[in-house]
């Protein structure tokens, strides 16, 4: 008791000794019951992402926590204070503005639709489907980079949600989920052109017919919902006559995610189809004719002439 009746008297005669003292246990309450909840949460919580934000989030206001003690201790001043927890907030902010608008961007997500896991995007040059949305991040699967056409690279890559308020995002299935594509056949010269235009056209209506009456219906919802003028679904088919031979192309509708194979389809069968006209239609290619040779004359102890 006489100790205790010692530090009493010593710490009133002592008040910026005391004052530290207090402040010094003050923080190590905070990191007490700090580390207590961390481990509390990381038995609790069974999700390692859940977990590991939990813990960061009990984390950061630990610090708040010690910053606003600290403001408190050594301004002595509820205006000081006021204008220090003003300044806090600021620079928390700043600090903290690519997890806060991550944050809003989620909301944005969920709220406006701008996308939903199952969709096709691309998000900050990365291209993939949507196959999570969280608070923080856009989890994708790959598609691209080393592989070619739509496929899969395998990878998962997580994507800040911040980035839907920093640059465009392509929904390729969002309202209308189809896409045009088109590719190129050179027909030879002396081809039957009239046979082999009704062979492109024959195939690809019969082949993409049933991409073509789903798209119909879908495209006339978003010519209702956006300004948007009506667009042919059904497949073209356009000719340019160039140099070296004429050059079909084909262009269609199709489902964004049979791409590359309805492409696959469309070339088998033309392909078989043109082998089928036994020469009257033939695919061209890249030839080098040489009109004339120089007469090359070799002398004895003459240079070449």
């Amino acid at each position: 008791m006489e100790i205790l009746y010692y530090l009493q008297g010593w710490l009133a005669e002592h008040p910026v000794t005391s004052s530290i003292l207090e402040y010094l246990l003050w923080i190590i309450a905070i990191i007490v019951v700090i580390s207590f909840l961390r481990r509390l949460l990381k038995r609790k919580l069974p999700d390692a992402s859940v977990r590991y934000k939990a813990q960061k989030g009990v984390e950061i206001l630990g610090y708040l926590m010690v910053i606003l003690l600290s403001i408190s201790y050594f301004t002595g001043n509820i205006q000081d204070f006021t204008l220090a927890i003003g300044l806090l907030t600021a620079g928390v902010t700043i600090t903290l503005q690519e997890l806060i608008l991550s944050i809003a961007g989620s909301f944005y997500i969920f709220l406006v639709k701008v996308y939903q896991p199952g969709d096709r995007i691309e998000l900050n040059g990365i291209k993939g489907d949507v196959i999570d949305i969280d608070s923080i991040y856009t989890t994708l699967m790959e598609i691209g980079e080393w592989v070619s056409s739509d496929n899969y690279s395998g990878r998962i890559v997580k994507i800040s949600n911040a980035f839907v308020f920093k640059g465009p995002i392509y929904n390729y299935s969002q309202d209308f989920p189809f896409v045009w594509d088109e590719f190129n056949l050179p027909i030879k010269y002396g081809s039957d052109l009239e046979l082999a235009k009704s062979l492109v056209v024959a195939i690809a209506s019969e082949t993409l017919s049933p991409y073509v009456a789903e798209s119909v219906a879908q495209w006339e919802q978003v010519v209702k919902k956006y300004y948007i003028e009506d667009a042919r679904v059904a497949p073209s088919l356009a000719i340019t006559m160039t140099d070296n031979w004429a050059e079909f192309n084909l262009r269609y509708i199709v489902d964004y995610k049979k791409r590359r194979h309805t492409k696959n389809l469309l070339h088998e069968a033309i392909g078989a189809a043109i082998r089928k006209t036994e020469g009257k239609v033939s695919l061209a290619s890249v030839t080098l004719e040489i009109v004339d040779l120089p007469t090359v004359r070799v002398g004895e102890g003459n240079p070449l002439s």
